[in-house]
């Protein structure tokens, strides 16, 4: 399945690569995600809880970060594994200061579903995709918000 997409933030990228780079703000606005547990260097243990239509389950497994460049971008590899199937997923994400105060971050990935996940059907599953795309925007808006809010 592929997972791609761009949203503009109101923030510098310097912010939102603090942001990005942050365990606890990740688990925060990422949605689904109950906690990231560091591991190793750039390297989480992840736990999720998912619900696709009349399919839920509880997914632990890691997340790594890949290819890092600073204030740029880097590679999200995603390894999850529950009892409705298993989920591995490779997203590139990339900033772009468009001026002092907007950034954009672009995502671009494919993700492989095995399990009862898989044969759940692609227009559920890009639906779901979909609404937590939409769901981790308006969570990182949110944040940069009251972060910039608790700022001033």
């Amino acid at each position: 399945m592929q997972l791609s997409g761009t949203h503009v933030l109101n923030a510098p990228v310097g912010k939102v690569w603090t942001m990005l780079m942050d365990p606890v703000t990740l688990a925060r606005i990422v949605p689904a995600v109950s906690s990231l547990e560091l591991i190793d260097d750039n390297q989480y243990k992840a736990l999720a809880e998912i619900k696709m239509g009349p399919v839920s389950g509880s997914f632990s497994g890691n997340l790594s970060l890949l290819n890092i460049r600073e204030k740029e971008g880097y590679s999200l590899h995603v390894k999850q594994a529950s009892k409705i199937g298993n989920a591995d997923a490779l997203i590139n994400i990339a900033l772009k200061s468009l001026d002092d105060d907007q950034t954009e971050l672009t995502f671009d990935g494919d993700a492989r579903l095995s399990g009862l996940l898989a044969r759940t059907g692609q227009r559920v599953i890009s639906g779901v995709a979909n609404t937590l795309t939409k769901q981790f925007f308006a969570n990182f808006d949110e944040a940069l918000s009251n972060e910039m809010n608790s700022v001033e």
